[in-house]
């Protein structure tokens, strides 16, 4: 079953308070300005100052409960899809669950992570439970805190900022077109050294932190990530589109992981995404991990760039190596 009628109600992001501009960024670097808006495309991104990532969360949730018109009595079901877990134990979901009220609630809570795509991971499996009258109303959260940047490597640490977003997800009703038209995910695990932060599980006791602290630190391979994608993109977009009988040409926006403002520039020259249809916020708040996709699909709707009717496809590549997609009628 590819065609899946799911909707989404309701959309919401939150941005931490403090805003950090290249040229703030530069200088406490001691690095030029102009080489962060051209190797990144960043030009402002927000890191927390008293939030935590749960909080955030429960921001951005609140926020796509009021868009979907519902409140967290509705839900039935909360996901959260971050790469970076809040703390190891419990789950990022359970955390998110208790700033929005639900301790008593019985709602069940739960994490999915496949790193950068753990959103459209988490939204595909959770439309296949909606589907099947499993859920009604499922609030799906992605939420990040860079902890783990290495402000010594300038190549990925002028990349990121922080925050969250957040939609609601729910069956279609029957005069409704909306729906997921395909999906599709592929691992190259060639490509498992290229992004990675080796510490902060089981791998490395917690003592070892101090006298290893690259260890909880990441690190990545930025152009052999994107010679594998490069390499893998076009086969990948072919066998996702082709068996519903689709083109590029037949989606009206594309909204992409920004894992930099460059990135997506290349990958939407490769793939023939002429720039109107192809949703950029990098520049405005960075790379957020997990987060980015779900927030691009959020300023998409609230700027009018998408509309009910529309074919939208959410498209990324994660640690792994890892690329997926779903196309859906939004």
């Amino acid at each position: 079953m590819q065609i899946r009628t799911i909707k989404i109600r309701g959309t919401g992001q939150y941005l931490p308070k403090q805003k950090v501009t290249a040229q703030q960024l530069a200088e406490k670097l001691g690095i030029e300005q102009d080489w962060i808006e051209k190797k990144t495309g960043v030009l402002v991104r927000h890191f927390v100052e008293d939030e935590t990532a749960s909080e955030m969360g429960a921001y951005a949730a609140q926020d796509a409960l009021k868009a979907a018109g519902l409140s967290f009595a509705d839900i039935d079901c909360l996901v959260c899809t971050s790469a970076v877990p809040e703390q190891a134990i419990p789950c990022t979901a359970s955390l998110i669950h208790k700033h929005l009220g639900g301790e008593n609630s019985g709602v069940p809570a739960f994490d999915i992570n496949s790193t950068c795509l753990s959103f459209i991971t988490g939204l595909d499996l959770v439309s296949y439970a909606i589907a099947g009258d499993r859920y009604s109303n499922v609030l799906i959260v992605a939420t990040e805190v860079g902890t783990g940047i290495n402000w010594k490597d300038k190549e990925s640490c002028t990349l990121f900022g922080d925050g969250a977003a957040a939609v609601v997800v729910s069956k279609s009703e029957a005069m409704d077109s909306s729906k997921i038209i395909c999906s599709r995910m592929e691992t190259y695990s060639k490509g498992v050294r290229l992004s990675e932060c080796q510490g902060a599980g089981n791998r490395y006791h917690p003592s070892e932190f101090a006298q290893n602290p690259e260890y909880f630190l990441f690190k990545m391979d930025g152009k052999a990530i994107y010679r594998l994608a490069s390499e893998i993109m076009p086969g990948f977009i072919k066998r996702l589109l082709e068996p519903d009988g689709l083109c590029i040409a037949d989606l009206q926006m594309v909204i992409p992981h920004q894992a930099s403002l460059m990135a997506v520039r290349l990958i939407g020259k490769q793939l023939g995404i002429p720039p109107e249809r192809l949703m950029t916020i990098a520049q405005h708040c960075g790379n957020t991990v997990a987060a980015s996709i779900p927030m691009g699909l959020h300023q998409a709707i609230l700027q009018g760039r998408i509309h009910r009717g529309d074919r939208v496809m959410l498209l990324g590549t994660s640690a792994g190596f890892s690329v997926g997609a779903i196309v859906l009628e939004y």
